[in-house]
C-alpha cells in the first residue's frame, strides 16, 4: 500500500487573545485572494491520538446518548482514527497577510496543533441542502450557528 508524507503548513494558536492559524512563512503567499471568504475548511492533525494503538481502534462504544451501542469509527467524529485527520469549518475574523495569521472565531483543535491545509468554504461545494442522517442524531441542529445554543453536553457519553 502506498505511504503518504504530509508536511504541516502552520499551527493553531489559542490564547487569551483568541484563536489563530499561524502559517509558516513559506506559505504566506498562499493567502493571496483568500480575502472575502467568510469561512474556511481547515485540515489538521489529531496529534494527541497519533499512536499505533489509537490508529487500530475501528469501533467505539456508544459515544452519543441516542446512538447504537457500538459504532464504527467512520460513523463518529472521534479523534481516534486510522489516520488522525480532522476537518473543521471556521469563521474568519481577519487575515494578516504580512504575518501569515488568520484569526478565527474558534476551532476545536488544541493550541500548537499542526495545520495541514486551508481551503475556502464555498456553499456550492460544501453545503448540502437536505443531508440524510440516522434517526439517532436527526434532532441535532441543522447548522453551525444553531449548534451554538444546543445542549451538546446531554448528547455525549463522555
Amino acid at each position: 500500500m502506498q505511504k503518504f508524507e504530509v508536511t504541516p503548513i502552520g499551527k493553531v494558536t489559542v490564547n487569551n487573545d483568541g484563536s489563530f492559524i499561524e502559517l509558516d512563512e513559506k506559505y504566506i503567499p498562499a493567502l493571496t485572494a483568500l480575502d472575502g471568504f467568510s469561512h474556511l475548511n481547515l485540515i489538521w492533525w489529531f496529534s494527541e491520538y497519533d499512536n499505533e494503538e489509537m490508529r487500530n481502534i475501528l469501533e467505539a462504544p456508544k459515544p452519543y446518548t441516542k446512538a447504537p451501542d457500538v459504532m464504527g469509527i467512520f460513523a463518529t467524529r472521534s479523534p481516534v482514527r486510522p489516520n488522525p485527520l480532522a476537518l473543521s469549518t471556521v469563521e474568519v475574523l481577519s487575515i494578516d497577510r504580512q504575518k501569515g495569521v488568520i484569526r478565527v472565531t474558534q476551532i476545536d483543535a488544541n493550541d500548537g496543533t499542526s495545520v495541514l491545509d486551508v481551503k475556502p468554504y464555498t456553499p456550492s461545494l460544501g453545503r448540502i441542502e437536505t443531508p440524510g442522517v440516522p434517526e439517532w442524531c436527526s434532532h441535532w441542529p441543522k447548522s453551525a450557528e444553531a449548534s451554538e445554543h444546543f445542549d451538546w453536553a446531554s448528547e455525549f457519553n463522555f
